[in-house]
């Protein structure tokens, strides 16, 4: 047996517990199993526990054998100091406090339930999709449902988090975080880090000042990546050229290596040239973007704000120095679906939270339901499954379910997997 899934039996409470006594055959009662601790000192913090004829609050470490807690040294760690029961699956030895008493101990050995040892291994050594492939359909709809809603919370989360990072460096700037990560996404999987490096490079107030001048808009922006061309003979490149040579000079700008960006294997409308032109433009229709999401209300509403049609130098290229037949390039309805799930809904969500505007955490979660399923291979996987999400709230809930618990097989700290076991 795995200690995990010692963990999990105390924690759901998943062992007889009618007649319980320690193994010196005091009367033992669970008021509270504790809080199940993932980082350094006991198992599970601040349980609450009647032994004998006396009530404890405190810690509770667990154990396969009572002789590990040698092993491991905890009699000399302060940290253990605060145990009050040691719940083992075999006590092989007594342990002792340093003034000589005897730690209280529970041996599961007898209480495990029979069978959920040799199902908690099969789903641990399967080689499924997912660990529960044969099971997932059985486990009852309403757990799957809330499950998924704790799954897509905790990937907003998880998104969230270096959010919270890049505001601490930008000193609270919600305007010049949101150009940044949302710089990253213009960027796609590919291009993602030279993005941001561009955009935090470049810090948004410069190109606030530039916003009623295209020209200047995309000469900051392809300087900075290191994109525009020494030598060519179109007339637009060396116009950007000509200017950022003067705008880099009056900002002390240093470019980005022109190396850092993929050209290959992209569609052609997803090269760095055309998002960056895009982007320019997006800037150029709405400085201070942030301030502008805030206030929209449903999908059509950011479409509207996205709504970028490139002309002129674009229509005819999609680098520099390279003609090819003239065809309309804008930001597509895709596109923008994945700058509203992967930036503005973190963004949202996370700035309702600190604010304690509950408003925007619902309106980042509306949004994700109002939009329409994802398709990727993972998705694709669900769907073999006989699972259809009926939108994005679903899919990304997904996601986090089979990238952060099935793929690592954390099957006890899931609540279909527990499920499963019972």
């Amino acid at each position: 047996m795995k200690e995990d899934l010692l963990h999990f039996l105390w924690r759901t409470r998943r062992f007889e517990q009618t007649g319980l006594r320690t193994t010196e055959g005091e009367p033992l009662e669970i008021a509270a199993p504790g809080i199940h601790n993932s980082h350094a000192g006991p198992d599970f913090l601040n349980a609450r526990l009647r032994i004998g004829g006396t009530t404890w609050a405190g810690n509770v470490e667990m154990h396969l054998t009572a002789s590990e807690w040698l092993r491991h040294g905890h009699q000399s760690d302060a940290a253990y100091s605060n145990v009050i029961l040691h719940v083992v699956l075999d006590e092989d030895q007594p342990i002792l406090r340093p003034d000589g008493t005897r730690i209280p101990c529970l041996e599961l050995r007898k209480l495990v339930p029979p069978g959920i040892e040799a199902n908690y291994l099969k789903l641990l050594h399967n080689e499924h999709w997912i660990p529960c492939h044969n099971f997932f359909h059985t486990v009852p709809q309403m757990t799957r449902t809330l499950w998924l809603d704790r799954m897509l919370v905790e990937r907003l989360e998880q998104k969230t988090t270096a959010i919270r990072e890049a505001l601490k460096r930008n000193g609270g700037d919600w305007e010049e975080t949101f150009y940044q990560f949302l710089a990253r996404n213009f960027g796609l999987k590919v291009n993602a880090e030279p993005f941001e490096m561009l955009a935090r490079s470049l810090p948004q107030r410069i190109l606030a000042r530039h916003k009623d001048n295209p020209l200047q808009l995309e000469a900051l922006l392809f300087g900075q990546s290191g994109l525009l061309p020494d030598d060519c003979d179109d007339i637009y490149p060396n116009q950007l050229k000509k200017e950022y040579d003067f705008l880099r000079k009056k900002y002390q700008l240093t470019p980005i290596e022109a190396v850092q960006w993929r050209f290959l294997r992209l569609h052609p409308g997803n090269f760095p040239t055309i998002r960056l032109a895009e982007f320019a433009r997006l800037t150029a229709q709405s400085a201070h973007l942030f301030s502008h999401i805030l206030e929209v209300e449903k999908q059509v509403d950011i479409e509207s704000l996205f709504n970028v049609k490139l002309d002129g130098y674009w229509l005819t290229h999609y680098t520099f120095g390279h003609e090819s037949p003239k065809r309309n390039k804008s930001l597509g309805k895709e596109a923008i679906r994945l700058f509203t799930i992967n930036t503005i809904v973190p963004f949202l969500f996370l700035y309702g939270k600190m604010r304690g505007e509950e408003a925007h955490k619902d309106k980042a979660l509306q949004l994700l339901e109002a939009l329409p399923p994802e398709r990727n291979a993972i998705l694709d996987g669900w769907q073999r499954l006989g699972v259809e999400p009926p939108s994005a709230y679903q899919t990304q809930a997904l996601l986090q379910l089979k990238n952060v618990y099935c793929d690592r097989k954390r099957c006890l700290e899931c609540a279909v997997g527990a499920a499963v076991l019972k």
